[in-house]
């Protein structure tokens, strides 16, 4: 089947979900089109593959001022008249008037290119499945919202709220349009069944071509964190600081040999060193900058314990996160070490894979850790005896056959 697929960012942009899946479509003989967003950005760029791209470029300034005043503008009309969806459903329009497609697959982590996906099928008479990545209702606050409008406090909250109600506005429309609605978590699927019944469970995975267990002996204990933080209040790491004082406090751990890495961007690097300033753990730490997505399987393997971050699950905290970075953990056999507890779907995970421990206090934590460390100190290596026939469940291949045998369906009514 030819489908046809429309997202908000595609490789080799940071976002490797219909990657992924194009990457497996294709090795099933199916024929996927993508039309997308232009982001400077080649973190995924061995994804694209020969999936034919059509990117659509709506920030075109040099110049910080010039680029500042373009955003706001484009906003602005993106608020008020649905600029980029009109815009990128012209692009999939010129497409469609090819024919031969049988499908569209919206993909989304807030509401853009929803509109433009409804309007095509609409226009195309074609089935719509609508994959969501995150929603708006899953952050602890007004972390989905990548720019920060930095005018009055007054105003900015009048602002956020006016965002936030358009939002959900575009996506719930769209959803009750959808043939089909799939999303990441347990979670996600109870909370978008209220807008359209037919949504489906296809968790975020890992590539078995990419994420499989290599044994490596090293000289150091590394436990490594790859990823992005948001806002302690989504992503807490103090727990581990706790456990790690204590063991540095006992003389059962020394820099020389115990090291935490963290692979994250400049925000992210600042608020982990707010949230380490109460713990004499400075030693032990060292930053480095991302690194391609391509190497990320030898920084994992290469690690003693890999490191997860979230929270308690909660009304007014973080909702629902099973990140790409948690499937391709448990792939590569390495203790997962997961702080603090979302006590929800994650712990759940890694519990019934085997893969490691989400960890609801310091004392937890710290026994994990010594645990780890002790079997290193004998052995050079760690490794972690995970279920493998569940933790396959989470192969993107499988998941690009869910999608296939949706589509399938939906051409077969």
């Amino acid at each position: 089947m030819k489908i046809l697929i429309l997202c908000d960012m595609f490789p080799p942009a940071f976002g490797p979900r219909m990657g992924y899946l194009c990457k497996y479509m294709k090795r099933a003989g199916w024929e996927p089109v993508v039309v997308t967003e232009q982001i400077d950005d080649n973190t995924f760029s061995f994804l694209k593959g020969e999936t034919p791209v059509t990117y659509v470029n709506f920030f075109r300034s040099k110049g910080k001022i010039l680029q500042k005043a373009e955003w706001i503008c484009v906003f602005i009309l993106d608020y008020l008249f649905h600029y980029k969806d009109k815009k990128m459903a012209k692009a999939a329009s010129r497409l469609l008037e090819e024919g031969g497609y049988a499908g569209i697959l919206c993909s989304s982590y807030r509401a853009f290119p929803l509109p433009a996906a409804r309007y095509v099928a609409e226009k195309y008479h074609l089935p719509l499945v609508i994959d969501l990545r995150d929603i708006v209702e899953q952050y602890a606050s007004n972390e989905y919202i990548a720019h920060n409008f930095r005018t009055f406090p007054w105003l900015d909250r009048k602002i956020t709220a006016a965002f936030r109600h358009k939002l959900l506005r575009d996506r719930n429309n769209a959803l009750r349009k959808a043939d089909r609605v799939t999303t990441i978590s347990p979670w996600h699927v109870e909370k978008l069944k209220a807008y359209n019944p037919d949504t489906e469970l296809v968790y975020n995975g890992y590539d078995p071509e990419l994420f499989y267990p290599e044994r490596h002996r090293t000289s150091r204990f590394v436990i490594t964190y790859t990823g992005r933080l948001i806002s302690l209040a989504t992503r807490d790491p103090r727990l581990l600081f706790e456990a790690v004082s204590r063991l540095d406090r006992e003389k059962l751990i020394d820099p020389d040999r115990f090291r935490i890495q963290w692979y994250v961007d400049d925000g992210s690097k600042a608020i982990i060193r707010q949230a380490a300033a109460d713990y004499p753990v400075a030693r032990y730490v060292d930053f480095f900058g991302y690194v391609p997505a391509s190497e990320i399987p030898g920084v994992l393997n290469r690690s003693s314990i890999l490191l997860q971050l979230a929270n308690t699950f909660a009304s007014d905290g973080p909702k629902g996160f099973m990140t790409t970075k948690l499937f391709e953990s448990m792939a590569v056999g390495k203790p997962l070490l997961c702080v603090k507890s979302d006590e929800s779907c994650l712990e759940a995970t890694i519990r019934e894979t085997r893969s490691g421990l989400a960890a609801r206090t310091a004392e937890e934590a710290y026994r994990f850790i010594l645990h780890h460390y002790r079997f290193w100190q004998d052995n050079g290596y760690t490794h972690v005896d995970t279920d493998k026939e569940i933790v396959e469940r989470f192969s993107r291949k499988k998941q690009a056959e869910q999608f296939m045998r949706i589509f399938t369906r939906l051409n077969s009514k």
